[in-house]
């Protein structure tokens, strides 16, 4: 049984930025951050193999968000800069069990574990 959480939501100005956090991927392969915002369809936002620490980062935020990993601290990362309006949303973390057919490591479907979710909201 994997289970998850994730901390380090909260409300920030434009262009300022958080830091996520998520914990409890132990027996894992890949672990990724997904948003959704009202109105919106569930997005992949980064993932990583923790296995080689290969990492994947969506284009809407590429230059601004980086994933990372501390395997001795079991601690998924998603580092947040020059924070948009548009970032708004419920940032969930994600890990990848057996079982899901594998659709891609941005896509949520090849997940089927998932924290409680940590809400971003970017003012401007």
């Amino acid at each position: 049984l994997v289970q998850l959480a994730e901390s380090g939501g909260g409300s920030v100005q434009a262009g300022g930025s958080l830091t996520l956090s998520c914990t409890g991927y132990t027996n894992t392969t890949y672990m990724g951050w997904f948003r959704q915002a009202p109105g919106k369809e569930r997005e992949g936002v980064a993932a990583i193999h923790f296995v080689v620490g290969s990492p994947f980062v969506a284009d809407s935020v590429k230059g601004r968000f980086t994933i990372s990993q501390d395997k001795a601290k079991n601690t998924m990362y998603l580092q947040m800069n020059r924070l948009k309006v548009e970032d708004t949303a419920l940032y969930s973390c994600a890990a990848r069990g057996l079982g899901p057919k594998w659709a891609g490591p941005l896509n949520w479907s090849s997940y089927n574990y998932w924290g409680q979710g940590t809400q971003v909201t970017v003012s401007s």
